[in-house]
């Protein structure tokens, strides 16, 4: 009997488990491209100020769970108990997640009628309108767009933008690159136009055919810019969001079925 075709997932660091996890609850194999890998920049000067000055911030947007995790692990060196007044952001429900567990802080995050997790999502927030003589702590990696930052700062905050870590780009593995220039998958899950833009090149035909699981209205446009044929936009960014778009999507020749590790 053949092996069923895997989902395949890019997610970096610890939440790809979690991702693998709620796609194989569902049903479905998984197989990791690895075509990602995130890391941690040294602490700088520019970063040991923020640290110090911490408490000066009326507000802090973390714009992914990796970035929540690097500041928590910043902020444990510093600030043994968070000083008090501090109003707390996140793009999404993950990385308010992980903010919450590791700070045990209550985080605002983009209001549910916007229907996504997305900058543009959380811009959206009463509580974002008006930031005159306002500090703004923002808190992601290098690189990225700068929606976020510019927009704090057009409402008149005075935004600090801290990149807290690096992402690498990678070339999946050859057994993993072929399965995906041959299609020869169920689905293809990603929450990242970097990655969207960097996978395309190892995509054919045959993949573009194949169902495309995105987080946010503004990666399926990407999508059908690169040629992707059924781009479907997942609720958001969490596992659980992503797993139901999965499920949504492929049809159940292969669910429920036991498999080898398929990467």
């Amino acid at each position: 009997m053949a092996a069923p075709r895997p989902v395949l997932i890019c997610r970096p660091g610890e939440r790809a488990r979690a991702l693998a996890t709620a796609i194989e609850a569902a049903g479905f194999p998984v197989a990791h491209l690895e075509a990602m890998a995130l890391e941690p920049l040294p602490e700088t000067p520019a970063m040991r100020a923020a640290w110090l000055d911490f408490d000066h911030f009326h507000r802090v947007v973390v714009v992914s769970p990796f970035a929540a995790e690097c500041l928590h692990d910043a902020l444990d060196r510093y600030w043994p108990q968070l000083p008090l007044g501090t109003a707390w952001y996140a793009v999404g429900a993950a990385t308010a997640e992980v903010l919450h567990e590791r700070l045990g802080v209550r985080v605002h995050v983009p209001p549910a009628e916007a229907g996504e997790d997305t900058s543009e999502a959380l811009l959206r927030l009463g509580s974002l309108r008006a930031l005159a003589d306002q500090c703004v702590l923002l808190v992601a990696g290098e690189g990225g767009r700068a929606l976020l930052g510019d927009t704090l700062a057009a409402r008149g905050a005075r935004v600090m933008r801290l990149a807290l870590y690096r992402r690498r780009l990678q070339p999946p593995p050859p057994a993993v690159a072929a399965r995906l220039a041959s299609g020869d998958f169920r689905a293809l899950v990603i929450s990242s136009g970097e990655l969207l833009q960097h996978l395309a090149r190892w995509c054919t035909e045959s993949t573009l055919n194949q169902p495309l699981i995105v987080s946010s209205r503004r990666l399926a446009t990407l999508a059908v810019n690169l040629g992707f044929r059924t781009p479907v936009v997942a609720s958001g960014a969490t596992p659980a969001a992503l797993a139901d778009a999965v499920a949504g999507a492929c049809d159940p020749e292969d669910a429920d079925v036991d498999h080898e590790d398929l990467e």
